[in-house]
């Protein structure tokens, strides 16, 4: 399996660069992911393919604003750290640009020298091992310095950081967002209930490894970094409850069902778990939890793809992909949605 084989023309033009004004208006395409139909809808039409008894699972993870800009201490030079994963209290593992710059025992000074941080290692990939220092807490300091890390592609600065938060944002720990939930407004997750559908909630702290370009030509040589989830009992019992019942299980994005196929045994039972995941989903993969997926438009060649490809067929995916570039959708982080799954049920 070729990394190639993944491949897509996309104009530039239709990488969305802001968020629409209403996040439910957004353009929903559905794919029979059996047959390769496909339905142009909003996504508030999402409520359609939804059944009463059927289970919605969706990711409570919070971004923080984990872009900190700043200068080394000893010469001024700008150094920029990008948050990834809390080891201890004030340790965190981040990637530093320019790394050269971001030697062990340098240190780089943020704001008025109200935080700094200490370079301690350098780990796996080149990423840095660094130690904060500060008076108050960090979690307001942060919130005073940092910027929210939108995807690079993304060149337009985000006039409200809450546009790059899911309403139902709740656990903080991501550097990117679980994207598939930015179309869900409130409303329409009242309106969800009202039909007699369940939510079940999960948490998994997107990390920069899910977005790494895929480097090696032949996939199965890819290695992916982990992640922190959790799912406890009273949330596993809600996913359990509408399978024994016959109801199906529709994850929110790619990061729900990572989760979901991380913890599922063989007949699909979920246990309240937590944990690190490094789960690698592509064509070939048989799943064990999830019954529906909605998700966004996902970059050329990257594991995101091959995850929805694996969910459908790779042949369904990219004429969908196709006709979706045809239609001029909007693709990526602040771009339109898709459903895919069992449109006969």
């Amino acid at each position: 399996m070729l990394k190639s084989d993944f491949y897509f023309d996309l104009p530039e033009e239709l990488i969305a660069q802001t968020p629409i004004k209403d996040r439910s208006s957004s353009r929903l395409m559905v794919l029979d992911r059996k047959s390769g139909k496909i339905e142009h809808k909003h996504f508030w039409d999402i409520t359609d393919y939804l059944n009463k008894g059927d289970c919605l699972v969706i990711n409570e993870t919070k971004v923080i604003p984990a872009r900190l800009i700043g200068a080394r201490e000893d010469t001024g030079t700008r150094v920029e750290i990008l948050l990834l994963r809390r080891l201890t209290d004030n340790k965190w593992e981040t990637l530093v640009y320019p790394g050269k710059k971001a030697r062990p025992g340098k240190v780089i000074v943020f704001g008025d020298g109200e935080l700094k941080a200490e370079v301690k290692d350098i780990v796996e990939d080149g990423n840095r091992i660094v130690e904060f220092s500060y008076k108050g807490i960090f979690e307001e300091i942060l919130d005073k310095l940092g910027q929210m890390p939108l995807p690079p592609y993304i060149k337009e600065k985000l006039e409200d950081k809450d546009r790059y938060q899911t309403v139902y944002a709740k656990n903080t720990g991501s550097a990117a967002a679980p994207t598939a939930g930015l179309h869900f407004t409130k409303e329409l997750l009242e309106k969800i209930e009202q039909k007699g559908i369940d939510i079940a909630r999960l948490t998994l702290h997107v990390g920069l490894g899910t977005f790494r370009p895929v480097k090696e030509e032949n996939v199965l040589e890819h290695k992916m970094h982990s992640e922190y989830y959790m799912i406890d009992e009273e949330n596993a019992n809600k996913i359990n409850n509408a399978r024994k019942k016959g109801g199906r299980i529709i994850a929110v994005g790619t990061t729900s069902t990572r989760t979901l196929e991380s913890v599922a045994q063989d007949n699909g039972y979920i246990p309240a778990k937590s944990g690190q995941t490094d789960i690698f989903i592509y064509p070939g993969y048989k799943f064990k939890a999830i019954d529906g997926l909605i998700t966004n438009f996902h970059l050329p060649e990257s594991t995101l793809i091959m995850l929805v490809s694996a969910f459908s067929t790779r042949e369904n995916v990219l004429a969908a992909y196709k006709e979706a570039v045809e239609e001029k959708y909007r693709f990526f982080s602040f771009g339109d949605a898709m459903y895919i799954g069992d449109l006969n049920r």
